[in-house]
């Protein structure tokens, strides 16, 4: 009984969490960080401010949840085993395109960016927790797979760069400005084997 209740109590709690970074969110997007209280977010998500309180103290803390949130699971994933480059750079492809495709993330982005000037280290928390992490994982992989000696890579940092920008560039960025911007299922295929292709013809050992 005591497991069924306490099972029960963190799933309660956990629903909770995601009303509030849901709210959040939406909040900071409508009236920008600096104008969105702890109170006004405890209102939109329906829960009484000593739950919020209980589970943020601050908004930076309730910002570095929306961070978790934005990029879960790309960071939790294990980077493809070295030895197959085109398999292993198509399955990182296709991983960073869905996580890119993500609402959370385009929400994050332009928080981020609205509320640069006045609260830089919103764009810190993103970088540090989110996307470097990220960046570090595919970095790792490029250094294994020329451990491997499938690929030459003299510069990890540039060839992650490169191969992540072949695919944000064409799925992600223009989402940020363009209304409605939408890439189909059979595209977004098309521009990570054609992102892997570019990558194998540099890199790949002769």
């Amino acid at each position: 009984m005591n497991n069924a209740l306490s099972e029960y109590h963190q799933r309660v709690a956990q629903e909770k969490r995601a009303l509030i970074v849901t709210a959040a969110t939406e909040l900071f997007l409508d009236r920008g960080y600096d104008r969105t209280s702890l109170a006004r977010i405890a209102e939109r998500s329906g829960v009484s401010r000593a739950t919020l309180f209980k589970q943020f103290r601050t908004k930076a803390a309730l910002f570095d949840a929306i961070v978790t949130e934005s990029w879960s699971t790309a960071t939790e994933e294990d980077p493809p085993s070295a030895g197959d480059v085109v398999d292993g750079l198509t399955t990182i492809g296709r991983r960073y395109a869905a996580l890119l495709s993500r609402p959370q993330m385009t929400d994050l982005f332009r928080i981020v960016i609205a509320e640069r000037p006045r609260f830089p280290e919103l764009a810190q928390a993103q970088f540090a927790q989110g996307k470097m992490p990220y960046f570090e994982s595919v970095r790792g992989y490029l250094l294994a797979e020329h451990e491997a000696g499938t690929v030459r890579v003299d510069d990890a940092d540039l060839a992650a760069t490169q191969f992540l920008g072949m695919i944000s560039n064409y799925v992600f960025w223009p989402a940020l400005l363009v209304p409605d911007w939408e890439v189909s299922a059979e595209r977004v295929d098309q521009v990570v084997d054609e992102a892997v292709r570019t990558a194998v013809a540099r890199y790949a050992a002769a």
